[in-house]
Order: structure tokens, then C-alpha cells, then sequence
């Protein structure tokens, strides 16, 4: 199939499931050039796919090795990543990106509960569908927490304008360095560039760690304000959980919607069930309607002859 995208390890590319007819996506990555560490993380990613299952999450299909290739077979999301679709229609409204960010926190959720971080979040790491959902991808540099606690103060991870301070300084990733890469993502998306953006990477590493807070929008609500100075707190300890930041109230409207609609699809589908129900009933119970009808049509009848008769 053609290239739909370029990741850290290999290129992506849409493929077809001769079997079933399904549309997929596979992430194919040459490792006869890779060292033995190099291999073991891309391995890591695949046995950390095959367990992640959330509507917010990218499903994993299966994976292929051979030929000096490891193919990693994925879900296919028909719309692309948001960073592909910042590029077609510029930068989003305030709106729109709390109605995206409610969706990556509740993947965020999700990870974080399995005690994984994602460790490269940021647009082009966002897949959408074409019903507007949003699902993480790429977990190239994600950490298993579990696997690698005793070693994650030696570990550099992501990409530089959505690196948290203490990854930078090589004091650990950790769940709350989603958190400020988080913060980093909603600026991008709300202006086309993450913060930093055109700098060099090492002077932006440096800003990043000596500056207090990186730039803000100015064209921004008080309540996003005050939600992007919370991910943006220099100690990790002092940021919200993604648990916590979807009770902020920059997103409280998005997260009832996402509930009402949550409770109108159970209402349709309890709708449909019943609606099934009841048109099995109507038929089960049609002949012996149709057969009363009948019984009582006879019975009329001899009724209207026997009046004429008498009469």
C-alpha cells in the first residue's frame, strides 16, 4: 500500500488484510542495521500494544518479523494525524481543541492506569477518526514503568519542544511528563506551532528548563490559562493528574457532552433492543390475531343470516 506517514523507527503505510477485507495500517521497521537495544525497544513496543485496548488508544492488530523486518500491524484511522490536518486547515479554535483534549486525557487516563507513559505526545502522535475521535499512536519511546523503574533516570526520551524539564535534566520520565507535554500540544494545536518552535534544539532545551513557564497565547480564555499554568508546573510532583484535569473547568462542558452523548447511544441501543423485541412479539402474536379476526368475521356473518332468516 502507499505511505501514510514517517515515524522514529520506520515509515507506515496503509495496507489490505487479503482474509478478511479489513484496512490496516503497518508500521514497517528495517532492523538488520539495529544494535540489540535498538530492537529491544521496538520490541517493547509491540508487547506493549498488544495489551493497550481503549477507545482512545490505537488497537494493535499483530506483528510480522522476517526479511530484516519487523512489521507491526496496527488500526487503520482513515483521517490522520491532527498534525496533517493542522497543516490542511491552520490552527484550531479554543473550542475545538477542549473537545479534543478531553478525548487525550481520557487515554492519558487509561495509560497512566496501566502504568505506562507515552513519552511522545504531541499533534502528529494524535490520530483522528472520521467521526472526530482521538486515539495516542506511536509509542516508540513510551515507557513501561513496571519494566524500567530501577533504570529510568538514565533514560532521554521524545521530541524537544514537548520535552518536560526533568526528562531534559535526566531526572526521569513519568506520568506527569505527559502531563506538560500535554500543555505543549494544546499550544500547538491552538496555534499551528509548539512552544519554542523554530529555535535551535539545543537552545530550546535550554529555555525549557530555565524559564519559568513557556509562552502562552495571548488570544486565550482565563479558564485555559489557568489549566495550561498547571500542566506547565517545573516541579512534576505539582501537576494534575489526567484524571484531575478533566474536572478543571476549561473542559467541564466537553466532558458533560461526552457524557450525554455516552447515556443517548445506550439510549438508542436499549431503543433498538426493545423496538426488536416488540416487533418480535407483534409477529409472534399475528396469527392468532388474524385467526381471532377470522373467528369473529365467521361468527358475524352467520349472525347477519340467521337475522335474515328470521326475518
Amino acid at each position: 500500500g502507499n505511505c501514510i506517514g514517517k515515524g522514529q523507527f520506520g515509515s507506515v503505510y496503509r495496507a489490505l488484510n487479503l482474509e478478511t477485507g479489513q484496512m490496516v495500517a503497518i508500521k514497517r521497521v528495517y532492523i538488520l542495521d539495529k544494535d540489540e537495544k535498538e530492537v529491544e525497544s521496538l520490541m517493547q513496543e509491540v508487547a506493549l500494544l498488544e495489551k493497550l485496548t481503549h477507545t482512545n488508544v490505537v488497537k494493535y492488530e499483530g506483528f510480522i518479523k522476517g526479511d530484516g523486518f519487523l512489521n507491526i500491524v496496527l488500526e487503520y484511522i482513515e483521517n490522520g494525524s491532527l498534525l496533517t490536518t493542522l497543516k490542511s486547515f491552520g490552527a484550531f479554535p479554543e473550542k475545538l481543541v477542549a473537545s479534543y483534549t478531553v478525548k487525550i486525557l481520557e487515554g492519558l487516563v487509561y495509560l497512566h492506569e496501566q502504568d505506562v507513559a507515552h513519552c511522545d505526545l504531541k499533534a502528529a502522535n494524535l490520530l483522528t477518526t472520521k467521526d472526530g475521535n482521538v486515539k495516542l499512536s506511536d509509542f516508540g519511546v513510551s515507557l513501561n514503568l513496571q519494566l524500567v523503574e530501577s533504570e529510568i533516570g538514565e533514560m532521554i526520551a521524545g521530541t524537544p519542544n514537548w520535552m518536560a524539564p526533568e526528562v531534559i535534566e535526566l531526572k526521569g520520565a513519568s506520568t506527569a511528563s505527559d502531563i506538560w507535554s500535554l500543555g505543549c500540544t494544546i499550544v500547538e494545536l491552538l496555534t499551528g506551532k509548539p512552544p519554542y518552535w523554530g529555535l535551535l534544539p539545543m537552545t530550546t532545551l535550554f529555555r525549557i528548563v530555565e524559564d519559568d513557564c513557556p509562552p502562552l497565547p495571548d488570544d486565550i480564555s482565563p479558564e485555559l490559562r489557568d489549566f495550561l499554568l498547571k500542566c506547565f508546573c517545573k516541579e512534576p510532583e505539582g501537576r494534575p493528574t489526567a484524571k484531575e484535569l478533566l474536572t478543571f473547568p476549561w473542559l467541564q462542558e466537553h466532558v458533560h457532552a461526552r457524557v450525554s452523548d455516552a447515556r443517548i447511544s445506550c439510549m438508542a441501543v436499549s431503543i433498538n433492543s426493545n423496538m426488536r423485541i416488540y416487533s418480535r412479539c407483534v409477529h409472534a402474536h399475528r396469527p392468532r390475531e388474524q385467526a381471532a379476526r377470522h373467528g369473529h368475521s365467521k361468527h358475524h356473518r352467520a349472525t347477519r343470516a340467521a337475522c335474515r332468516s328470521r326475518c
